[in-house]
């Protein structure tokens, strides 16, 4: 942005009793953190909010004004301050990041509950089990959409739809159940059985057929992108229960 460019803004957002505009509230941060003076200006009313647009030819608020001349909404705000904004339809890893980032720091934390220390057996076995119950959380958020987008590219669930919905319940059930270190005799196959197809039908779709789709791991309405991650998931899956399956007795969870 040029040295010359004013600092000083006016912004006027919709500020009434029922209701403060969220973008008004962003915009006016957005301004204060790149140095500008603003002139903030409420539009207390629907009728006041209505005349404004009417008056200056737009549809929505907040409306931003840098000497005189009209810069724009929340993100034309942002592209004139050289912060383009998020691209909404854009794919992204970040709630993947974040489930596994959050699954990581409680499966420390209840390692060093139980054991004193963070580097354990038991917090790798904890950190896949909740990664497992986050996910399938997610999925559970909209099970309808889960199933949607889940059905473009699971063979199993092509051929037996009903196997989409009781995927996270599946998913659930196992993470669960391995993070209390029970039922293995359950929870084992369960694992065993959605990671193997999972695996398959995501390598499949991304690495043989070469479709270029969205994960449904974290939800229908993700943007993260169907490889890596998704395959990552349904490895850990058939990991954990190979673990479960294999590892001494005694080792892991509690103790």
């Amino acid at each position: 942005m040029p040295e010359t460019t004013p600092r000083h803004a006016t912004v006027y957002r919709m500020v009434t009793p029922e209701h403060t505009c969220p973008w008004g509230l962003k915009v006016v941060d957005a301004l204060k953190r790149a140095g500008y003076t603003v002139d903030d200006r409420h539009l207390e009313s629907r009728e006041q909010t209505d005349a404004f647009k009417a008056e200056h030819g737009v549809e929505t608020t907040p409306e931003v004004f840098i000497d005189g001349q009209r810069i724009g909404g929340h993100d034309d705000t942002l592209r004139f301050l050289g912060k383009p904004p998020p691209d909404k339809d854009g794919a992204t890893y970040a709630p993947v990041i974040a489930l596994f980032a959050m699954a990581a720091a409680l499966a420390a934390a209840l390692s060093w509950a139980a054991h004193g220390t963070i580097a354990t057996v038991a917090a790798a076995e904890w950190f896949v089990a909740l990664a497992m119950c986050l996910l399938a959380l997610q999925k559970l958020r909209d099970i309808e959409a889960f199933a949607t987008m889940f059905l473009g590219y699971d063979l199993l669930a092509q051929r037996w739809v009903r196997y989409a919905y009781l995927y996270p319940f599946g998913e659930a059930v196992a993470g669960v159940l391995m993070a209390a270190g029970a039922l293995m005799w359950l929870s084992v196959p369960i694992a065993l059985l959605i990671g193997t197809v999972g695996a398959v039908s995501v390598f499949k779709a991304v690495y043989i057929d070469r479709r270029e789709l969205k994960c449904a791991c974290v939800g229908g309405d993700s943007k993260v992108p169907l490889g890596f991650v998704s395959l990552t998931e349904n490895l850990m899956m058939i990991g954990m229960a190979v673990w479960m399956l294999l590892k001494p007795a005694g080792v892991g969870l509690g103790h």
